[in-house]
């Protein structure tokens, strides 16, 4: 079960129990019925609701969860011009991406592009920094190339090398 059925098992519980109140209330069998059949209205059309809401992207002024996060992984972009650009995210220890919408900005979506083409550029990916947390300041870029992995240390042997002379022949 996925953390989304667990919240909705508990607003599923809540109407019950709000519904159950309703129908044991003194009041009339109309108001009683009624009761009963918008909770019994609520749980599809809240399970509904709920799917349809997974499949779109997450404004991400709304992120709480991760707002500490300094740095993410850029999966994919796609830039809709005076609307939305719209970002697959890689968090860290997650293993699923996540969808998030930015809201149109000329400059952001110019560091995306420039981000982009100098990652592809040096072979590596795009990386966004302090995803979550808002700022006024536009002198820094979000959105850049993540540097070249360092090559691996040289393996420096414990001992020399054992040298061969040659041998003078004799005749």
């Amino acid at each position: 079960m996925t953390v989304t059925n667990h919240w909705f098992v508990i607003g599923a519980g809540l109407v019950l129990l709000l519904s159950s109140i309703a129908i044991w209330a003194p009041r009339s069998v109309k108001i009683k019925v009624t009761a009963l059949f918008c909770a019994a209205m609520f749980l599809p059309l809240g399970y509904i609701s709920l799917n349809d809401i997974l499949s779109r992207p997450k404004p991400i002024q709304l992120e709480t969860a991760h707002k500490q996060l300094q740095e993410v992984g850029v999966l994919s972009s796609l830039m809709k011009e005076n609307e939305a650009i719209y970002l697959w995210l890689q968090l860290p220890d997650i293993a699923e991406p996540r969808s998030y919408k930015l809201p149109w900005s000329e400059e952001t979506a110019k560091q995306l592009h420039k981000a982009k083409q100098e990652a592809e550029a040096s072979g590596t990916s795009v990386q966004m920094k302090k995803p979550f947390e808002e700022t006024e300041d536009n002198r820094e870029p979000i959105f850049y190339a993540a540097p070249q992995a360092a090559l691996p240390p040289k393996q420096v042997p414990d001992e020399q090398p054992i040298l061969f002379k040659s041998a003078a022949v004799s005749e």
